[in-house]
């Protein structure tokens, strides 16, 4: 382990991100993490380590990053303008990095989180088992320049080069819900409408939840605001007293009273993430069936994403069909007058 990453610019919503700490919600602690666990899948695919690598989240923006050795480095997640010493590089890529370059990530280009990972994880303190910063809980604290950041032992340097086509999910698209235990609570119409809205993502959302408004009425239960307050997770619909609805994200409190119309199926939580604001998203109910089977579909994907990945400037002994692309063009005799006056 060695301080290979030095912080000298720092966007506001910067902080290292893990798959989170899973069994704590009964001491009010929501699991937390990456918001966008599918990107945290993709780099560590990119980069052939553990999902379980620790990755810097960017919330709308990056910042600028000094190496202080050679490594390998991926981008996922939201696209970002990124360059390293000044000359652009690709996104949903991996990089080499040569010690002392620097990397500047801008701000997004589209969706909410962009994510940066390293060759070998970073490495930070770990509170109750994770390295994730939890904003919420008041678990560590956002990356600041001036930061240097550890970096753990990268398990196949040199090999880079290596890009992967993301899921589409960061301009918004439909979700799919499964029903909850309140649903029955807002009459069928209720129901038949919300699934029919098409809702905007409000400015206001974090890592604890977004807000979705949209041109019409509000949406009402029956039960009004007398649900007694129970356990909610992530993915969960509150529906709140002006008839709003709030998606939970990775950092949501544990309790709440808000009838929940629904929940976001786990393997649409990215696309509710990354939703910019403004951006329009709808909502489609499922059954517990077609959830199941639709998360078993998303596990085993992510777990093939390493099979998708492939090299970034395609080789030439590697392009069966080399002969039918037009490898010159522009041939000249020699004569035109721009050579003849050179």
């Amino acid at each position: 382990m060695t301080t290979g990453l030095i912080v000298h610019r720092a966007g506001p919503g910067l902080t290292i991100q893990d798959r989170g700490r899973p069994g704590y919600l009964r001491f009010g602690l929501s699991r937390g993490g990456a918001a966008d666990q599918l990107a945290l899948a993709e780099g560590a695919a990119l980069l052939g380590q553990s999902m379980d690598c620790a990755a810097i989240e960017m919330a709308g923006i990056g910042g600028e990053f000094e190496v202080t050795e050679d490594c390998r480095i991926a981008l996922t997640g939201a696209p970002m303008r990124a360059s390293m010493d000044g000359a652009r590089l690709a996104w949903n890529a991996s990089h080499a990095l040569e010690a002392g370059a620097r990397l500047s990530i801008g701000a997004v280009e589209a969706g909410c989180y962009g994510y940066l990972h390293v060759g070998g994880g970073i490495c930070a303190p770990k509170h109750l088992g994770a390295m994730s910063v939890h904003l919420a809980a008041g678990l560590s604290q956002p990356l600041a320049a001036g930061d240097r950041l550890a970096l753990g032992a990268d398990p196949h340097p040199g090999v880079t080069g290596y890009r992967l086509t993301p899921v589409p999910r960061f301009d918004g698209g439909t979700v799919r819900v499964a029903p909850s235990l309140q649903t029955t609570l807002f009459p069928e119409a209720e129901r038949a409408r919300f699934e029919t809205t098409a809702f905007r993502r409000d400015t206001r959302g974090n890592r604890m939840g977004v807000r979705f408004v949209n041109n019409g009425e509000g949406f009402h239960s029956e039960a009004g605001l007398s649900v007694l307050s129970e356990v909610i997770v992530p993915g969960d619909i509150q529906i709140t007293g002006d008839g709003t609805p709030f998606v939970l994200l990775c950092e949501c409190q544990t309790t709440g009273g808000y009838p929940r119309i629904g929940s976001v199926l786990p393997a649409d939580l990215p696309r509710v993430a990354q939703t910019p604001a403004g951006a329009s998203l709808g909502f489609r109910f499922v059954t517990l069936e077609e959830g199941i089977a639709a998360e078993i579909s998303e596990r085993r994907d992510r777990g093939d994403l390493h099979r998708r990945i492939e090299p970034l400037l395609r080789r030439a002994e590697e392009i069966r069909d080399l002969l039918s692309y037009q490898l010159v063009s522009g041939v000249t005799a020699g004569t035109d007058r721009e050579f003849s006056e050179a």
